[in-house]
């Protein structure tokens, strides 16, 4: 006989991304990271990519009503304790996004994606603008790669002393918290948040793999899992970033190109 106590559902955490038909980064890199530490991952598809090991062959964005519908499905129903953003392609999505989160009360992290790992665009030039005056502040977290700084900004970081320009830069269209990810510079690699007026400077070890497919992505939603869960902004990128570390050591070959990082490795 089982017991009346129903299971409790874990914290739940809410991507709003685009699908890589790979499964190494988007909406799966996303669900696999959720699940892997311990949340109930849900998917807003923004866009569908045709994507392997070798880049991306193609993108189709989903219209704005398909979107504002998945988002108001889960939202009026089951809510979330943290959202995280992707790939959102163009204006209208963007808008469309930014629309419902600035009426949300979950931590929110924005991952600014615009270009892919093969250095494919995924946003629309046009659709810059709106991620800056839209999107950006209703972050709790944005997550620029350094190219994303200076899609966003202008400003250009060629070494690790050029990561606070950066953070600042950013900081000034309005999220809470900005991480600047400063993986491709030459030396340790070295992220830097910073709230405006405290930095915390993150280390991790280089790992000699260039199995690296999805690592934004994952980091993004590994930051709003640990936010889910309840941990403060620096405690949830210092723990995600852990997470990103263990798997990228962890990633394996795939097809012909560049294979994913391993979101099973704990």
């Amino acid at each position: 006989m089982t017991g009346s106590l129903e299971n409790q559902a874990p914290p739940l955490v809410l991507t709003i991304a685009g699908s890589d038909s790979g499964g190494g980064a988007g909406i799966q890199a996303d669900l696999k990271t959720m699940l892997a530490l311990g949340t109930h991952g849900m998917s807003v598809i923004a866009a569908v990519t045709a994507q392997n090991s070798l880049g991306v062959q193609g993108y189709w964005e989903l219209p704005p009503e398909a979107v504002r519908a998945q988002l108001d499905s889960v939202l009026s129903d089951i809510g979330a304790h943290a959202i995280k953003t992707g790939m959102l392609a163009s204006t209208a999505l963007v808008e469309t996004v930014a629309e419902v989160l600035a009426e949300a009360t979950a931590p929110i992290v924005v991952d600014p994606v615009g270009v892919s790992k093969h250095g494919d665009p995924l946003l629309a030039p046009d659709a810059v603008d709106a991620v800056r005056s839209a999107l950006l502040p209703t972050a709790t977290v944005a997550t620029p790669n350094l190219w994303e700084v200076e899609q966003l900004t202008g400003v250009k970081v060629v070494d690790e002393t050029g990561l606070r320009e950066a953070a600042e830069a950013v900081k000034a269209l309005g999220p809470r918290w900005v991480l600047i990810k400063g993986g491709h510079l030459p030396g340790e690699p070295a992220d830097l948040l910073f709230d405006g007026e405290h930095e915390h400077r993150f280390t991790a070890p280089r790992h000699n793999n260039r199995h690296t497919h999805g690592t934004g992505c994952t980091l993004a939603s590994a930051i709003a899992s640990y936010l889910a869960r309840g941990e403060d902004v620096p405690t949830a990128v210092a723990k995600a970033k852990d997470y990103v570390t263990g798997a990228i050591a962890a990633g394996f070959p795939l097809g012909n190109g560049i294979g994913p990082v391993n979101h099973a490795w704990t």
